[in-house]
């Protein structure tokens, strides 16, 4: 996990694009973090061996820090860029902070270009719209487009949500469409 770690942050830091990270990257990287804790806890204090997990342990949190750090601005930028991203290339934690921030992006841009030709009450009521879901898989919460937290969903649950989220959820078959 070390090894994999290290490749993704030296993309991350000397390649402009965005790198590819298997879904359950952070997860693994996780329990990575948890077994070295562990087996420091089992370790004498004073052994060459619990130094060395101890660097370890700081050379990674250090990777990490800097792996998010990284990748954070890379996908500030592709938003704020209106580029469109394949959510292959992130993993499933990012999968799911990006889809909420890509309508929040989009929602602030058209509300900037409606307001730069004076229509403010046009996109405040577009902003407003809602869609009914009935979810068919279990979902974590989500921040919305108009910045109220929803969720978290599980199969079967029924939810009244901005468009832009509501698109996102069907779009990725994680919800149906309600007709009310």
């Amino acid at each position: 996990m070390y090894d994999e770690l290290y490749q993704a942050w030296k993309h991350e830091l000397t390649d402009p694009t965005l790198g590819t990270l298997p879904r359950d990257f952070y997860e693994r990287i996780t329990q990575y973090l948890r077994k070295i804790k562990e087996e420091n806890s089992l370790t004498d204090n004073k052994t060459l061996k619990t130094t060395l997990l101890d660097k370890e342990t700081t050379n990674v949190k250090h990777m990490l820090g800097e792996l998010l750090w990284t990748r954070y601005k890379k996908l500030v930028k592709f938003t704020t860029q209106t580029q469109k991203l394949s959510t292959e290339l992130l993993a499933f934690e990012e999968v799911q902070i990006f889809e909420s921030f890509v309508p929040f992006t989009e929602a602030y841009q058209k509300f900037a270009k409606n307001l730069l030709q004076g229509q403010t009450r046009q996109s405040h009521q577009k902003t407003r719209k809602r869609i009914t879901l009935r979810f068919s898989k279990e979902t974590p919460p989500i921040m919305g487009a108009d910045m109220k937290p929803y969720g978290p969903f599980t199969v079967e649950d029924i939810a009244s949500l901005p468009v832009q989220n509501a698109k996102i959820f069907v779009k990725q078959n994680l919800a149906v469409i309600v007709d009310v």
